[in-house]
């Protein structure tokens, strides 16, 4: 069993305190964890993944954070979060900056160590030899590899990614996989990912977790 590092206790999901989204939620999420999050359109997928990164209060019950408040989650939204009119590697050191003390002047180079985060993270993800091109002009799928190099960079303890395989054919989704689960290996951590192509999350995935009526049932546990 690995390192417990999320624990969400009766957790009902949503805006609206009348008409919960998801109710009754109660999962831990331990290191060595990928977890995909299958389920129809506006059923709370997304707002699952924005309540357990905190960023969205849970209606009842509460979420057990067991990784550090600043830097220990790593979230790729949907639309990825990035500068479009920065660098590949100004994004990507975006990432290693979370990490940094909140006192660390933002106008001051990334540190050396972490620099060659940010470095690893964009050779692993094949994107190297983009690193001083304007986001704007890459593809889909380069983008999402920024995204994904941004988070690894990070090198948190929990990763939450909202569909972010989306745009890459089976090639790129195959090295931006390794290296997610190296990183996850390396720093004993997990990921929870949406994903709307169940085959794929089958494929990728140790967890699933299926929401359907408002509750979330586990399917999957390998």
């Amino acid at each position: 069993m690995g390192e417990p590092l999320v624990h969400l206790h009766d957790v009902a999901v949503g805006y609206d305190p009348e008409h919960p989204l998801i109710v009754d939620v109660d999962v831990e999420i331990i290191a060595g964890d990928v977890i995909a999050v299958l389920g129809p359109s506006g059923i709370g997928k997304t707002t699952l993944l924005r309540t357990i990164a905190g960023l969205v209060r849970p209606l009842d019950g509460h979420v057990e954070l067991g990784v550090a408040p600043r830097g220990g989650v790593g979230y790729i939204p949907q639309r990825l979060g990035l500068v479009s009119n920065l660098s590949v590697q100004a994004n990507v050191e975006m990432g290693v900056r979370v990490g940094l003390s909140r006192w660390y002047p933002p106008f001051f180079a990334v540190p050396k160590t972490q620099q060659r985060y940010a470095e690893r993270a964009m050779e692993d993800l094949g994107i190297a030899h983009l690193a001083d091109h304007p986001v704007r002009i890459l593809s889909g799928g380069q983008q999402r590899r920024v995204a994904t190099a941004k988070t690894v960079a990070q090198r948190p303890k929990l990763v939450l990614a909202d569909e972010f395989l989306g745009e890459l054919d089976d090639d790129n989704v195959d090295i931006v996989m390794r290296t997610v689960r190296t990183a996850i290996e390396a720093q004993n951590s997990a990921m929870v990912m949406v994903e709307h192509h169940e085959a794929l999350a089958k494929q990728v995935a140790n967890r699933i977790w299926r929401i359907q009526d408002g509750r979330l049932v586990e399917e999957l546990s390998r």
